[in-house]
Parts: structure tokens; C-alpha cells; sequence
């Protein structure tokens, strides 16, 4: 059954729960102009990513990741299976803990920490638990919900831009490549998309539709970092924490009936992050489920959100979340780039294998 559309949806909305929070701060604080070079370069290696990776993945139908892995002998699963269940296991931890700082930061800074992350961890555990289909049709509802309000505020979100700040818009040197900011920023370039080899055996979608969802990401990417800058100039954007959210609470809107169209955006956001969480919870049981097939889905996803929800709270402060987004840098990169270059691969051996045995009959 063809799912192009949940897909695409879905890929949509869990990236821009990832762009619009600390994106920004990180590509801010890794330039001091020239900004739109550090995204395009992670934007290219983005759509370069997930073009491989479809392309790999177009040679085994039915099979997700998990059944080529596995399939491929025990050194597959330890090379591949194992850091990308790690990695999907600190993604989790890194979101849950993060995005709960943020809504208590904003909304409920009454509300002690281990509640807000308790809730968040719970109504993301319990979509998992639910499946993926029950994951693409709450990405479809709220796509139809909130999407229509992301692009209001995208369109108000230039009320009070400077034109000036754009320059000097060329970089001085390529320095960024080499800031730990800049390095985290790939959280948000390569955190979303592996779940695009998982929904294979389940439902179809087509890799056209998905590129194009990518290039229409690119000027979401641009404007959580420009409109920042074009309000209240580098320097200053570069000294908040969360610098499109600090934009977006600047405008004013005297014909709207709500004061303050920033909680509406951060409502927005947060059930993105709820969907982009239990969607790699989802992934983290479904390889866990392949290594202990005896154990049973729901007794599964509730040890695995404990131990989650433990580890939440032994991080202590923000500035420990930072110091662990920098940590993964590493694991991140591994899986970004070795999971779409393996599949690519193999999927090649698939094709010439096939060609081999087509050429065989044939001959016959």
C-alpha cells in the first residue's frame, strides 16, 4: 500500500521539531556571517543521505533495515544494528530531556522537571507502543492542524526584520566546520530520516516525493536561523538560547485576538517532538524485538522507556545536555553516513546478483 503521503508528513514534521529550537543557536554561534554556507552544506549532505539510502533501499522490497542487516551475518548487526540502536537510545534520551527543559522553561516553570519528562516520555511511549501506522496517522493529523499556523508565522515572522543585518553575506574562511556548535547542528540534519528504511515491510513510498519534501525543508532551515539574525542582528542572536523562539516573541499583531502567537507556535513544536520520539522508540524496539523475539512488544516498550526515563534524570542540568549532544557527535556521524553508504552498497551486490541470475536464465 502506497504511504507516500504519511511519509512525507511525517518526515516534515519531525524535522521541523528538531530545526526550530536549538538549530538556530547552533548555526548562529558557529559563523559570525555568512550563515546561509554552514546551511546549505549540511542541507546538501542531508538530501546527498537520504538519496543513497532510498536508492539502496529500492533493492530489497518488503525488507527493512533490520532484515538486511540481519540477514547480511553477526558482524552486520554488531557493525551497524548495534550503533544505530545506541544511537537511537541517546536521540531519546537527548529529546526527552531537552524538550522537557525547554516546556518548562516557557510554560510551566512552577512544574518540577521529572513531571514534565515523565508526561513527554509517557504519551510518546504509548504512540510507540500503539505502531506505526497509529504514528502516521497522528503525523496526518497534525500535519493538518498545525502545518496552515507554521506557515502564518513564517509569513509574520518578517515583521520586524532589519535588511541590513543580511550582510556581509559572504564567509570569511571555513572555519565552522570545525565548531563543536556546528557539530551538534547535524542533530537536526541526520536525526529524522533513517525511519525511512524501517517502513518497508509495512507500507510503500516514493523516493521522488521524499526528495521533494527535503528541498521544501531548505527554507525552513533558512528562516530559523535568518530571521533571528535579520531581527536583532548577529551578535545579539548569538547570545539567546533559543533565538527563533525570541524572534517570534517579538511580534506584535494588533488585529489577532491572541497576545502572544509564540505559545501557539511552541504547542506546535512540542507534539512534533512527541511524534519525532515515539517514532524512534518505535525503531529502537523494532531491532530490540528482532534481537529478543520471545519478548513480548508492550512488557518491551515499558523497560525500555524506565530505563529511559532513569537516565532522563541523572542528567543533571542544561549544561550537561549540551556537553552530551557534543558526546554523541561522534555516534551520530557514524550512523548518518555508514547506515544510507552500507544499504547503497548492498543494494548494488542485490542488483548485480539479480542481473546474474536474469543473464543465467536467459543463457539457459
Amino acid at each position: 500500500m502506497d504511504k507516500s503521503f504519511s511519509v512525507v508528513c511525517t518526515y516534515i514534521l519531525t524535522h521541523l521539531s528538531l530545526i526550530f529550537f536549538m538549530y538556530s543557536d547552533d548555526i548562529i554561534s558557529s559563523a559570525d556571517q555568512g550563515h546561509w554556507l554552514p546551511i546549505i552544506l549540511g542541507v546538501s549532505v542531508h538530501i546527498f543521505i537520504i538519496s543513497i539510502y532510498m536508492s539502496g533501499l529500492k533493492e530489497f522490497q518488503n525488507q527493512d533495515i533490520v532484515e538486511i542487516y540481519s540477514k547480511g551475518g553477526k558482524w552486520m548487526v554488531i557493525l551497524f544494528l548495534v550503533p544505530v540502536s545506541l544511537y537511537f537510545l541517546a536521540a531519546i534520551i537527548l529529546s526527552v530531556r531537552a524538550y522537557s527543559e525547554i516546556i518548562n522553561i516557557v510554560f510551566l516553570s512552577n512544574t518540577p522537571l521529572w513531571t514534565v519528562m515523565a508526561v513527554l516520555l509517557f504519551i510518546s511511549s504509548y504512540l510507540a507502543s500503539r505502531g506505526l501506522e497509529a504514528i502516521f496517522r497522528t503525523g496526518l493529523l497534525l500535519t493538518f492542524l498545525f502545518i496552515p499556523l507554521i506557515f502564518f508565522i513564517f509569513l509574520v515572522s518578517f515583521q520586524n526584520v532589519d535588511w541590513h543585518y543580511l550582510f556581509p553575506i559572504w564567509p570569511t574562511s571555513f572555519k565552522f566546520l570545525t565548531t563543536t556548535s556546528y557539530l551538534k547542528s547535524f542533530f537536526a540534519i541526520g536525526g529524522g530520516f533513517l525511519f525511512l528504511g524501517f517502513v518497508q515491510p509495512y507500507f510503500s513510498y516514493k523516493s521522488k516525493i521524499v526528495l521533494i519534501a527535503a528541498l521544501l525543508l531548505v527554507p525552513c532551515f533558512l528562516i530559523s536561523v535568518y530571521i533571528p539574525i535579520l531581527t536583532f542582528g548577529d551578535a545579539t542572536a548569538s547570545t539567546f538560547l533559543f533565538p527563533f523562539v525570541t524572534s517570534i516573541d517579538s511580534i506584535n499583531l494588533n488585529w489577532l485576538m491572541f497576545d502572544r502567537i509564540t505559545m501557539f507556535f511552541l504547542m506546535s513544536l512540542i507534539t512534533f517532538i512527541m511524534l519525532f520520539i515515539s517514532l524512534v522508540l518505535w525503531k529502537l524496539l523494532r531491532i530490540l524485538h528482532r534481537g529478543i523475539p520471545s519478548a513480548k512488544h508492550t512488557y518491551l516498550t515499558i523497560i525500555v522507556s524506565i530505563f529511559i526515563y532513569i537516565v532522563c534524570l541523572l542528567i543533571p542540568n542544561w549544561n550537561d545536555v549540551s556537553r552530551l549532544f557534543l558526546w554523541n557527535t561522534f555516534l551520530r556521524f557514524y550512523v548518518m553516513f555508514s547506515v544510507p553508504i552500507s544499504i547503497y552498497l548492498l543494494g548494488l551486490k542485490a542488483r548485480k546478483a539479480g542481473a546474474g541470475k536474469k543473464g543465467e536464465v536467459k543463457h539457459a
